[in-house]
């Protein structure tokens, strides 16, 4: 990928990491003040009708905030909300905005993550930059109580009344520097103020954790065929990812299941083409379900996706909808 030597430079240090601290401490300035504008009412908050939680981190890449985000409407659909959805729509190019999701809403319009979020929950899911419009527009059109944003920590122009910030165990904060020096949005000092933090990875000691589990792959040309990962050991398998971090879904099929992975990993987002899978072994091809949603158009009966179920803390769920009605009644 492109960008594989500044993002490299986040995580192994380099000279670069030097050159490219004064503007890190230029940009976090800027951060600083923008958010202390909102903060003393320089900058106007503005607030929805109903409760608002925020899931985001403060690093670039992805750190599991998809499958949490899954995870936490359908969570809350069991405790008796009617939670809705919104979201930038990174990656998609709609008509107009704010822009509805529905379930044969093609990724290069919405999105990848919105378009799996409202297959995988069933909830409404409304795309927008403008976080505000988005609220509105769904609250307009459908009966939620509650809504969660997709990635809006620094979005500090939209109110909300729960953080919630997702790191990654494996790779941390890098360097802890901000942009472009090191993958920070905003400084660490950030993580103090929300209200909770959830350690994604394998052997986190943190109160809060968040795993992955996976355990079967589907066919994605019929999407009925499905079988468990362990019957892909007896060959090699491409896979193919274009995430936020590709090597954490090739380590865990390769640690977990004993799978011989020829890896591919693409940019986060990225657009596939029938091209990108023409490889010269025809071995079986797995995929996250992310990438899924944008290949179905070409898919082959060689293609799988696996889908991934995030497993929390069992302490989560209750105290998130403790805090919630705490909000409701004053």
């Amino acid at each position: 990928m492109k960008t594989d030597w500044l993002t490299n430079s986040w995580y192994h240090p380099t000279p670069l990491t030097w050159l490219l601290l004064p503007l890190s401490w230029l940009y976090r300035l800027i951060i600083l003040l923008r958010r202390q504008a909102y903060r003393v009412g320089f900058f106007k908050q503005l607030s929805l009708p109903v409760p608002v939680i925020v899931v985001g981190n403060i690093s670039v890449g992805g750190s599991g905030k998809t499958p949490f985000v899954i995870w936490l409407a359908r969570y809350l659909k069991q405790q008796g909300w009617r939670p809705g959805i919104i979201s930038r729509g990174y990656g998609g190019k709609a008509e107009h905005y704010p822009c509805n999701v529905h379930q044969h809403s093609l990724a290069s319009e919405v999105g990848d993550e919105p378009l799996l979020i409202h297959r995988r929950t069933q909830c409404p899911v409304v795309v927008a930059a403008d976080r505000l419009a988005a609220g509105k527009q769904l609250l307009a059109e459908n009966d939620c109580n509650i809504i969660i944003t997709d990635d809006g920590l620094q979005h500090y122009r939209l109110q909300r009344d729960l953080e919630i910030v997702i790191l990654d165990k494996n790779r941390g904060l890098g360097n802890q520097a901000c942009l472009p020096a090191g993958p920070l949005r905003e400084s660490t000092s950030r993580l103090q103020t929300v209200n909770f933090i959830i350690h994604h990875g394998e052997g986190s000691n943190a109160d809060l954790t968040m795993q992955l589990q996976i355990q079967q792959a589907i066919q994605l040309q019929k999407e009925i065929t499905q079988k468990p990962l362990c019957e892909f050991s007896n060959t090699p398998v491409h896979v193919v990812a274009g995430i936020g971090h590709p090597q954490r879904f090739f380590d865990q099929l390769q640690q977990q299941f004993g799978l011989t992975v020829i890896p591919h990993a693409f940019a986060d987002h990225h657009r596939y083409t029938a091209a990108d899978f023409q490889f010269a072994e025809p071995y079986p091809i797995l995929m996250t379900e992310k990438d899924a949603v944008k290949c179905q158009a070409f898919a082959t009966n060689n293609m799988w996706y696996v889908p991934a179920e995030a497993q929390l803390s069992p302490s989560l769920g209750p105290e998130i909808d403790k805090k919630l009605r705490e909000l409701l009644h004053g």
